[in-house]
């Protein structure tokens, strides 16, 4: 196991996706799946393994974000030459919360270290090529109450900051729930205070993940 950095964003998955390439008659099969802990990482690769019962090899790979983890498994392969090259590839893309298993139906001839190393990573990179990939965003959530007047203004401060507002609601003031990106939050609340003076309360309501957008 190796740790991942902190980093601020992230990219992922959306959805499954699926890939197969053919290498002197030996068929590599390439599942891929978002995934947000390694029992579901798990879940997903015995799945794997349950459709393809009859294959030589299910290699897998995975990373997991906030467990700050990779695995891999060459599952019979000759050492170094599945797992760990199907884990360069996620990571090649900035990947995270995503695993993958390499199914592979034998052909009947060897294609030697080298041969496997290209096939199990062109499997991966053609699944890759059908998913759509987001980036995600880290950082906290909050309650802004203000009065009526201030909306207009509050409104053109999260657009200049590219802060996103996930609601907005209306009774006797206005209350925005927005996401502020890491590295923003002081800055945010000291703008917000210059701005509303004492008319404006913020409340942070936890950390969050979220869609940055294109």
């Amino acid at each position: 196991m190796e740790k991942q950095g902190q980093a601020s964003e992230c990219r992922m998955i959306v959805r499954a996706g699926y890939g197969e390439i053919v290498e002197k008659k030996s068929r590599f099969i390439a599942s891929l799946q978002p995934v947000g802990s390694q029992e579901e990482a798990i879940a997903f690769i015995d799945g794997i393994r349950r459709k393809y019962y009859d294959a030589r090899h299910n290699c897998f790979a995975y990373l997991l974000r906030d467990e700050e983890t990779e695995r891999y498994s060459d599952d019979g392969e000759p050492s170094g030459t599945a797992g760990r090259p199907m884990l360069e590839v996620l990571k090649g893309e900035g990947l995270t919360n995503v695993a993958a298993v390499v199914t592979r139906y034998f052909g009947g001839t060897l294609l030697g270290t080298g041969g496997l190393v290209r096939a199990y990573t062109q499997a991966v990179q053609q699944a890759l090529d059908g998913c759509e990939i987001v980036t995600m965003r880290r950082g906290g959530r909050y309650v802004i109450t203000a009065d009526y007047a201030l909306t207009g203004k509050m409104q053109h401060l999260f657009a200049l900051r590219q802060i996103v507002t996930e609601e907005t609601v209306y009774t006797d003031q206005v209350t925005f729930h927005i996401l502020v990106p890491d590295g923003l939050e002081e800055v945010l609340q000291r703008e917000i205070t210059e701005l509303a003076s004492a008319r404006a309360k913020i409340i942070k309501q936890g950390e969050a993940w979220y869609t940055a957008g294109p």
